[in-house]
Order: C-alpha cells, then sequence, then structure tokens
C-alpha cells in the first residue's frame, strides 16, 4: 500500500508508531561545577566485581507525574547493584542509589563511579557519599552519550522491555521496574562475557567470586 494513503488511515483513526526515538535528556550541567576526570575512557569492561560503575537516571512516565530512576551498574557483570526511585531527580536520588551499592558489600575500595556530568553527578552531597565510601568519581564529556553508553544502554533495554506507556500511577511502574531489575534483568537476562560466553548478571558473579576465592 502507498506510504501516504497508510498516514491517512493512522490520521484519521488517530494511530500512532511506537518509536524509540531519543528523547530530550535529564542532564543539566551545573553553573560553576567542576566536572570529574574522565577515568574509564569508554572502556566499559571490568576483570573484578565492584571496580567500575556506571550510573544515569531516566523516568518513566505516569498519570500523576514523572517517576524517576537513578541506577548504578557493575561493569564486571552487568548487574545493576544500586538503584533508587522517587518524584524527583535530585542528587539525593542518585545518592540513594549509590548507598544501596555500597549496602550490599559489593565495592571495592577506589572503585571508579562514573556518570554524565548532570548537576545531580556534580553535588557536593554526591561528593561527599563517595569521600565517605572511598570512590573515586569519574565523569563523560557534556553532550557525549557515548561516555556513558553502557548507562544508557539499560535504560533502552529496560524501556523495550516494559513498554513505553504511560502507567496510571508510580507506585505500579515503581513496582514493575522492581520486577524487572531483581527478578528478570540480574537474575534472568543473558549478557554476552568475553570469556564465558552468555550468562546472567548473576551467573557472572558468582563465577567472579569462585575465581576470587580460588585465587585467594
Amino acid at each position: 500500500m502507498n506510504r501516504k494513503r497508510i498516514e491517512r488511515v493512522m490520521r484519521e483513526r488517530d494511530i500512532s508508531g511506537v518509536t524509540r526515538r531519543r528523547r530530550k535528556g535529564l542532564t543539566r550541567p551545573a553553573k560553576r561545577a567542576v566536572p570529574a576526570p574522565d577515568l574509564i575512557g569508554r572502556d566499559f569492561t571490568a576483570s573484578a566485581l565492584g571496580m567500575k560503575l556506571v550510573g544515569d537516571i531516566t523516568y518513566i512516565p505516569t498519570d500523576e507525574g514523572r517517576l524517576y530512576l537513578a541506577t548504578w551498574l557493575d561493569l564486571a557483570t552487568c548487574e545493576i547493584v544500586g538503584y533508587s526511585m522517587a518524584d524527583h531527580h535530585r542528587a539525593s536520588l542518585v545518592v540513594d542509589a549509590l548507598t544501596m551499592a555500597a549496602g550490599r558489600g559489593r565495592l571495592q575500595p577506589g572503585c571508579i563511579a562514573h556518570s554524565d556530568r548532570g548537576s545531580e553527578y556534580t553535588s557536593d552531597e554526591l561528593r561527599r557519599e563517595m569521600v565517605r565510601l572511598g570512590l573515586r568519581q569519574s565523569m563523560g564529556r557534556t553532550g557525549s552519550c557515548f561516555d556513558n553508553a553502557a548507562a544508557e544502554s539499560f535504560f533502552a533495554l529496560l524501556k523495550e522491555e516494559i513498554g513505553t506507556r504511560q502507567w496510571p500511577h508510580r507506585a505500579s511502574a515503581r513496582a514493575e521496574i522492581f520486577a524487572f531489575i531483581e527478578t528478570f534483568y540480574n537474575r534472568k537476562r543473558l549478557r554476552r562475557h568475553p570469556v564465558w560466553g552468555y550468562l546472567t548478571p548473576l551467573e557472572t558473579r558468582h563465577r567472579l567470586e569462585q575465581d576470587h576465592a580460588l585465587a585467594a
């Protein structure tokens, strides 16, 4: 059928296609903020647990307003080790997610925590938490999504799997995101490891823990 006819029929019936077109991001560089150097240089690999994290923020639309999600992903396993959800994207959102990752006991001294240069990540609140935890802060360049591609690819997968619909309220969106991360992604979603092939993030973590125990 002719493309113009398809467009006319869709317009008459108020039908719109679902796309993964990139929306305007949340990154807002803070005025007078001093960014951290880029310590990973697009090397989204790690040979040990808790040595390299990448973090980012996204939002899910609901009838009550946006639900914001901050995550920290361990590059050694591609596992989401820390996350937080709220009706705002202030610095406390990413701090809470980082505190969760540290509370699970999976961060090593000197671990690199990489992000973009959004105001949440250049905040004094986050920097104080990183100092307290003994982490090294790293940031990509302004306007370069490739400098934090590993974190952004997780959000693309999340929205592809749970859909792009608008939830009726934040509680239902929160429950589905929790189930996706804890039940499906970390435990069932296969990711390709350069040495061991396709494993889930949880299986990869167990392999690394076993290798560490044998080496010790």
